[in-house]
């Protein structure tokens, strides 16, 4: 056998054990990304995200919702995908809810401050 007909032989059977495996994961329940997803939603609920992001925390819900119709279908490709795009919506959902309690705060602090200045002011006069 010639070096460039090992080689290309190598290069083929290394091509069809990554085609496989590839094919192979398309078929295996999507547990851990639908799990994942889940918790990623539980979380954004609880950060607040049904508050202050109810648009991202809606369409996160459903495409859980979808997630477990096609795992329940054996559809896992389906399932991964929308189980991702559920945790996608989620972690925005939870960005803005921290970013909504972060403004918040600072709004409160900077009240407060200016409470103090005026507290200071009166007891310079």
């Amino acid at each position: 056998m010639t070096m460039n007909l090992k080689h290309g032989l190598l290069l083929l059977c290394s091509a069809t054990v990554v085609l496989t495996a590839g094919c192979s994961s398309l078929k295996t329940p999507a547990t851990s990304s639908v799990a994942v997803s889940k918790a990623a939603v539980d979380n954004a609920s609880d950060a607040g995200g049904a508050e202050f992001a109810p648009l991202e925390m809606h369409s996160a819900r459903e495409k859980m919702a979808q997630a477990n119709k096609a795992m329940a279908n054996k559809d896992y490709k389906l399932a991964r995908d929308l189980a991702n795009g559920a945790q996608a919506d989620a972690k925005l959902a939870q960005g803005k809810a921290n970013s909504a309690k972060a403004q918040a705060a600072a709004a409160a602090l900077n009240d407060d401050l200016q409470v103090l200045r005026q507290e200071l002011d009166r007891a310079k006069n």
